[in-house]
């Protein structure tokens, strides 16, 4: 699948010159922003949210804190992980532990709790249709993977083992963790984990920058593109 193989190349210097960069930081900042608001409708529905907002939506119930707040600690945290298994962030990876959780508490500020199905069910579809479009503009940005996708692919290396049981074991303690907490876990939870792999792989290819050319690629390495993907 040649669309995906670009998304493995090693980032360089060379790529934050090149005349696609305003393109490419647009495509960066819109999808962690939109991303952020994709958690935010998935919360607003209220029928069950992605493995990582189960945690965050725990942690939250459990601090007093903004789910926000909480995802940019835990992002933060996970990227404190990388150091040992010598995962190299980029600039994507950093501005994801803020984008996302300011995105977040924004769009919860702005969007009511949705009661009765007739506007819950809605709520979850746009959260995760808008969670895959996304993925797909930032990780197609080349900026390198956010610290929990960063953290699956360096533990698949580490380990030797596939990122789909990497990638497995981690979210199912992450969901248990957030459930325990009272995260929320649902159809809604089942749903993402089913559309999220083809929606991401459709964005991809939508939002797909080509190369420059005779120059290479910028994106740190161990890009989540086949994390999401091989689920």
């Amino acid at each position: 699948m040649p669309v995906f193989a670009r998304f493995r190349e090693r980032s360089t210097g060379r790529g934050l010159h090149d005349r696609r960069l305003p393109r490419r930081l647009t495509q960066l900042y819109a999808g962690l922003a939109l991303y952020g608001a994709s958690a935010a409708l998935l919360v607003r529905g209220g029928l069950g949210l992605e493995p990582w907002g189960v945690l965050h939506q725990g942690l939250a119930e459990l601090t007093g804190l903004t789910m926000g707040v909480v995802s940019i600690i835990v992002g933060a945290v996970v990227l404190l992980l990388w150091i040992p298994i010598r995962q190299r962030p980029g600039l994507g990876t950093v501005s994801n532990v803020f984008v996302v959780g300011l995105a977040m508490d924004a769009a919860l500020a702005a969007v009511p709790a949705g009661h009765g199905l007739m506007t819950r069910v809605p709520l979850l579809i746009a959260g995760i249709v808008l969670n895959g479009l996304s993925t797909g503009l930032y990780i197609a940005a080349r900026f390198g993977p956010g610290p929990r996708d960063g953290l699956m692919t360096g533990l698949h290396r580490l380990t030797g083992r596939s990122v789909r049981l990497v990638r497995t074991a981690i979210e199912i303690a992450v969901v248990a963790t957030g459930f325990a907490l009272g995260g929320s876990v649902g159809i809604g939870t089942i749903a993402y984990a089913l559309a999220i792999g083809p929606l991401a792989q459709l964005f991809l290819r939508v939002f797909a920058i080509p190369p420059a050319a005779g120059g290479s690629t910028a994106v740190a390495a161990g890009t989540p593109a086949g994390a999401i993907l091989r689920r």
